[in-house]
């Protein structure tokens, strides 16, 4: 029997119906985590251990939150943290998108198979050159200093580089055709057209770059060795070993470190979902 138009709609419109249904609750799901670290830093001593666990904190003790801050120097530790952020971001905005600008938009000898030895270091993993970098870190004299935290970024990241050729490549040709028909250079094209019209990947890279270096443990840990140079990932592993069992404390600590990154992700996630999607230019 044939299906009527009705019944068809009303099938679309249960399809839609479980599909959102099933969004909200893989939703909540994953906020309950995020819901826990925050409720957990208004509660008391007592509260804390409570079984059955306590959802809802009574009363708020709002004191947590000054307390776990004069633990630690906690703005100190932001200062240096945003330094190397804000440093390795612009790094990797910077080298990344040249390299990228020229394995798209640049014909010349071998690049092709420059491009398949680049995207092939991604299968070399990390610990492997971490013994070799730091050797050479440490002839350098750059130990207990923020250079092997930054001066990476201006090398250039394989799959940064990747991305943004990608992106660069969905923009049309006849666009740098028509800026060096009007005398741009390379960089002028680079400058001008390209980076202009690449604001999602830019932005995505971006922020996948800060979120990176802002979670980054093992490098500060690795390379720094003065506390007041210290980063906030190192300044809450020194709160967990001071004050480990005040979780209260703790997920205060911890709340103060993830919003800033939630702040930005809400008002970048626009750019974030088109840079991720590669959706290019729309003529």
């Amino acid at each position: 029997m044939k299906e009527t138009k009705g019944g068809r709609k009303t099938r679309e419109i249960r399809r839609q119906a479980g599909l959102h249904a099933a969004l909200v609750v893989l939703s909540v799901v994953s906020l309950v985590p995020f819901y826990w670290l925050v409720a957990t830093s208004f509660k008391s001593d007592a509260q804390v251990l409570t079984s059955p666990p306590v959802w809802v904190p009574k009363p708020i003790v709002w004191g947590n939150y000054p307390r776990a801050l004069n633990y630690i120097p906690f703005l100190g530790y932001m200062k240096n943290t945003l330094v190397i952020c804000l440093s390795t971001m612009f790094g990797t905005l910077l080298s990344c998108s040249l390299v990228a600008y020229s394995f798209a938009k640049i014909r010349w000898p071998g690049r092709d198979a420059l491009f398949v030895l680049v995207l092939a270091t991604l299968m070399l993993p990390g610990q492997v050159t971490m013994i070799p970098v730091f050797a050479i870190f440490k002839w350098l004299g750059w130990i207990g200093t923020y250079r092997p935290l930054i001066v990476p970024s201006f090398l250039g990241s394989a799959f940064f580089i990747f991305l943004l050729r990608q992106f660069f490549m969905t923009i049309p040709q006849e666009l740098s055709d028509a800026a060096k028909v009007d005398g741009a250079t390379e960089l002028g094209i680079y400058r001008m057209v390209i980076l202009p019209l690449s604001k999602p990947a830019l932005i995505t890279v971006g922020l996948f770059t800060f979120i990176g270096a802002w979670n980054d443990f093992l490098g500060p840990l690795i390379y720094l060795n003065d506390d007041s140079k210290y980063t906030l990932s190192l300044g809450l592993q020194q709160f967990v070993s001071q004050h480990g069992q005040e979780w209260q404390l703790l997920m205060a600590a911890a709340t103060v470190m993830v919003i800033p990154i939630m702040i930005i992700f809400l008002f970048a996630q626009k750019f974030f979902i088109k840079g991720i999607t590669l959706t290019g230019i729309k003529a």
